[in-house]
């Protein structure tokens, strides 16, 4: 990972809460703690960063604060508030967890990831490192006239497409897709979405949740299956008019894109017909390798494989997986090596867990097993307690630290890309090169 010059804090900023109102305030009799795994723990300068721009804060209801007391030397929950915490930007990890405690009546957290945030000098902090120096979804990217210009020129070129449609209206408008945005800003990565049903029942998915969850889907999952001609024009209009692009099956507003692989198969087929150029990539949870080498024989160049742990124990309690093995993940993987393609995990990080021995044991034997080229370190949206009960994760041992686990894996594995986003061909040359 390059190693970039940070600015750190002179201290360790002080701990947050905020009132039923959700005005935040700052303490300065404690400083902000961090969460590893269950463990409630002291920081370090070191360990902030400025708050990215783009992140968010929430405050959170029912659980107050943890902070270290620095009167009476040692951590105390804060009575008097509410718990504070970080969203952060894309292209950045989380290190630290928020650290607080919940009342008994606390609801179930929305499907966000909760890092640690402080203020110190006028300025939020928080505990993250930034992996990905792309700034294809950095907020001062993006500017809205510009996106709505870019949906009125796509959609009067293709007004019967609802390829289009949906990525106008729900993507990049409703849910402020920063993939969909870029479509329409001619730049990029190109999403496409393909498929409405899935078969893996993840604890955290944000298109389809059951109501006895008790959670809110961030959004709505597609309710079509887009037919070849649909997806072959977005694709080669996206592929022949950017610089460097790459197009993506399989999206946070659909289900698995291998339950539509004869779709797919044909669309990539017809694509690679009109346009050699760029770099087609499917997002994806792996479960069906015979359909993965289809799609390599068509032209597919790229996987994407989302995992929430390298442990097969960890793994099914959260996927739920229907009708496939978590060594289809392995197999798929292998494939796309086995035919020239670039192979990532999306992974989701947990501070205390990721970065346990046993993980780190098991993602080490699984990057050997499968010859994978990168990973993308995403932060694990769920609220942390949930998770744990639902998966059933039992006793965690001590865990190395999330930036300890990055450099390990980069001394024992120094080909191995860290990112965030997806590769395009001249990224995926830079690594292959270094």
């Amino acid at each position: 990972m390059k190693k970039n010059r940070v600015k750190h804090p002179s201290r360790v900023p002080f701990m947050l809460y905020a009132d039923e109102a959700g005005n935040i305030m700052e303490d300065t009799r404690y400083e902000v703690m961090g969460r590893t795994g269950r463990e409630m723990v002291r920081l370090t300068p070191t360990d902030f960063i400025p708050l990215p721009e783009g992140s968010e804060i929430f405050f959170l209801v029912n659980r107050n604060p943890w902070g270290y007391s620095l009167q009476h030397q040692r951590a105390q929950i804060y009575p008097e508030g509410f718990a504070v915490s970080a969203f952060i930007a894309p292209a950045h990890t989380q290190t630290y967890l928020s650290a607080y405690a919940n009342d008994q009546d606390a609801p179930v957290l929305p499907l966000y990831a909760y890092t640690a945030v402080g203020w110190l000098d006028d300025e939020f902090y928080t505990t993250a490192v930034r992996v990905d120096a792309d700034i294809r979804q950095d907020v001062k990217e993006f500017d809205l006239p510009d996106i709505e210009a870019g949906i009125a020129r796509v959609q009067a070129k293709y007004p019967e497409n609802r390829l289009v449609n949906h990525l106008a209206n729900q993507c990049a408008m409703s849910y402020h897709c920063r993939a969909a945005q870029n479509y329409f800003l001619n730049r990029w990565e190109c999403p496409i979405p393909s498929s409405p049903a899935c078969n893996s029942a993840c604890l955290g998915c944000i298109s389809l949740q059951p109501e006895e969850h008790q959670i809110h889907s961030s959004h709505f999952r597609l309710q079509f299956k887009p037919d070849v001609k649909e997806i072959v024009e977005v694709a080669v209009d996206h592929l022949e008019t950017v610089d460097d692009p790459i197009i993506s099956f399989g999206q946070g507003c659909e289900g698995e894109p291998l339950l539509v692989a004869d779709v797919l198969e044909e669309a990539i087929r017809e694509i690679r017909c009109r346009t050699k150029r760029g770099i087609i990539n499917i997002n994806t949870n792996g479960s069906r390798p015979q359909d993965v080498e289809r799609l390599c024989k068509a032209g597919l160049k790229s996987i994407r494989v989302s995992m929430n742990s390298a442990q097969e124990e960890w793994y099914n309690p959260y996927y739920l997986p229907r009708n496939y093995s978590f060594g289809a993940l392995k197999e798929s993987l292998k494939l796309v090596r086995q035919y020239g393609g670039w192979a990532s995990i999306n992974y989701f990080v947990y501070p205390g867990l990721t970065d346990s021995l046993a993980e780190y044991q098991a993602l080490a034997q699984f990057i050997r097993d499968t010859n994978l080229n990168m990973i993308q370190w995403r932060n694990f949206n769920i609220d942390p307690d949930w998770y744990l009960e639902k998966a059933k994760i039992g006793a965690i041992n001590q865990p190395m630290g999330v930036r300890n686990l990055l450099d390990t894996l980069k001394t024992s594995f120094p080909h191995l890309a860290f990112g965030y986003f997806n590769p395009s061909a001249k990224t995926q040359e830079a690594h292959l090169l270094v």
